[in-house]
């Protein structure tokens, strides 16, 4: 029977060697293209194309191109089961854009003096 990376990794890698090829995945899994993550999933063109309603050739441009609609990424990547989400980097804070998110009944917005009290802006 075939055994799984996990537990090679257990019989033949020191805890040492595990936690830097766990590094380095978690490295290279934030700097995947969207046909990286469709391979990673288990997805061939066709299959993700029909989840999506559209054609392979029109999912072979999405996965190409090099900008989008966020609505497009965020259907691409919830038919592959994962959630996006978007964040703003400053230098003093890092902040999730809910915007992009289910519009929820009450949205609470920050005040431009907030914004600067905080020192986003």
């Amino acid at each position: 029977m075939a055994k799984s990376f996990d537990e090679l990794a257990d019989r033949y890698m020191t805890s040492e060697q595990r936690v830097r090829a766990a590094k380095r995945t978690k490295e290279l899994l934030a700097e995947m293209l969207l046909s990286e993550l469709r391979k990673l999933a288990g997805k061939s063109q066709s299959e993700l194309a029909r989840m999506l309603g559209v054609k392979q050739p029109g999912l072979s441009k999405m996965e190409q191109q090099d900008d989008m609609q966020i609505s497009t990424l965020k259907k691409i990547v919830e038919a592959l089961g994962g959630e996006v989400h978007i964040i703003a980097r400053f230098p003093k804070a890092d902040v999730e854009i809910n915007q992009f998110k289910t519009r929820r009944k009450s949205s609470k917005k920050i005040k431009t003096r907030e914004m600067q009290e905080l020192q986003l802006i």
